[in-house]
């Protein structure tokens, strides 16, 4: 797939000062890098943004760690100490010449720094202010850890997820902090319109917990609506409190099998040759209330045969389904080699790191990017001498900041 140059990217010329760190935060910063911004990562001479040294595995890219990279690639940094009045000075010129701020400390941390919204939009009023914490800015939870496992145990979904008899089952990847940076990038993105049309800036706040909450609103709702009854997850295969037989993942004969929706419990019980389910087609709630047992009769059956050869029975017949496929397995499907997914990018000219690129395609291009997470403060002395400059009386700035666009963005 073709890939979208810079200058078409929609984002071109908006300038992002990101404070934040870990990986809701920097994944607000990476999307709305790779829709075309310029994210400059404020960090801690010396230390960065801790997620440069937080390793997932002993797996190293050029001295840091591989998560690091994936989340900060297409980025520039600066380093600043808040104690010094210097730079203190120079960040607030990056602030008045900026169109966001990202941060994700908790609650009165920012503040305390100076930073806080309330300061920001003094330095720049038509800013977009872009805030994460772990459980909102008000309530007993506010000062606890904003960590990822925690956000998904007090949210539910632990609770929500596999087998009746099983201990709750956390996701496997930080899919609160995720969330909650996807959330935060649609707040801004939402914002930059709106200033476009009524020409304010604005202050946009969601947390972990939220994010987490909002990702169950479907069976929440029901929840609600339902004389607040709790759902019980299925004993057998679990997949979904709320959905009957046969929806679940079963075992078979050489991996494993997803089977989501049929026309008829009978249809499937033909495809499969199984007598047994007979007592079970007349009244569909069974399909609910007998959940467990049809289950155990739809898996006993399956186990049989590969995964394979029921495919290609049930495929045809409308049958939902799937095979259960590994990280290797599916980059060899024609499927997702078709979405051009992957990328490969140099650090320091010379060390390769493989990745992903953006999730969208704008006008039928990838949003791919060549430019690997940045080397702690590699960019300072670049941005603050444009800054300083830019301070100079004009008669005296022959190189102003070069913020392509930043003014007319903002108005």
């Amino acid at each position: 797939m073709n890939v979208l140059p810079q200058s078409e990217r929609p984002l071109d010329g908006l300038v992002v000062v990101d404070f934040s760190q870990f990986l809701s935060g920097p994944l607000c910063g990476l999307k709305l890098a790779d829709l075309g911004a310029r994210v400059i990562k404020v960090e801690r001479p010396g230390v960065g943004d801790l997620c440069r040294s937080l390793y997932l595995s002993d797996t190293d890219i050029d001295g840091t760690n591989s998560l690091f990279h994936a989340i900060n690639r297409n980025k520039e940094s600066v380093t600043a100490d808040l104690r010094d009045a210097d730079d203190r000075a120079v960040l607030v010129e990056l602030i008045k010449s900026a169109d966001v701020f990202i941060q994700n400390f908790r609650p009165g941390v920012i503040e305390r720094q100076g930073f806080g919204y309330d300061d920001v939009q003094k330095i720049n009023p038509l800013i977009i202010y872009g805030s994460i914490s772990g459980y909102g800015e008000e309530g007993p939870w506010k000062d606890l850890p904003g960590q990822d496992l925690l956000a998904q145990a007090r949210s539910g979904l632990l609770w929500l997820t596999g087998n009746a008899d099983h201990a709750p089952m956390p996701m496997g990847l930080a899919v609160a902090d995720m969330l909650a940076g996807n959330a935060l990038t649609q707040g801004i993105l939402a914002a930059l319109v709106g200033r476009g049309i009524h020409g304010r800036g604005a202050l946009i706040q969601t947390s972990l917990l939220e994010a987490m909450i909002d990702f169950q609103f479907e069976v929440l709702s029901t929840h609600l609506n339902d004389g607040q009854r709790l759902p019980q997850r299925s004993g057998i295969n679990g997949a979904h409190a709320y959905l009957g037989a046969p929806y679940g993942v079963y075992e078979t004969k050489d991996g494993f099998m997803a089977l989501a929706m049929t026309p008829s419990l009978k249809v499937l019980a033909d495809l499969l040759e199984i007598s047994d389910l007979e007592p079970y087609f007349d009244d569909p709630k069974l399909m609910m209330t007998k959940r467990d047992e049809i289950k155990s009769i739809l898996a006993a059956q399956l186990v049989a045969r590969t995964t394979a050869e029921w495919l290609s029975v049930l495929q045809p017949a409308d049958i939902w389904c799937s095979e259960v496929l590994d990280w290797v397995s599916l980059r060899e499907t024609e499927a997702y080699k078709r979405l051009d997914l992957e990328q490969t990018i140099l650090r320091n000219g010379s060390v390769p790191l493989e990745t992903l690129r953006a999730p969208i395609r704008y006008n039928g291009a990838t949003l791919k990017s060549e430019r690997a997470a940045p080397g702690l403060g590699a960019n300072r002395d670049a941005i603050f001498s444009e800054l300083i400059a830019s301070q100079k009386p004009d008669h005296e700035n022959e190189s102003p900041i070069s913020t392509p666009g930043a003014e007319e963005a903002r108005t």
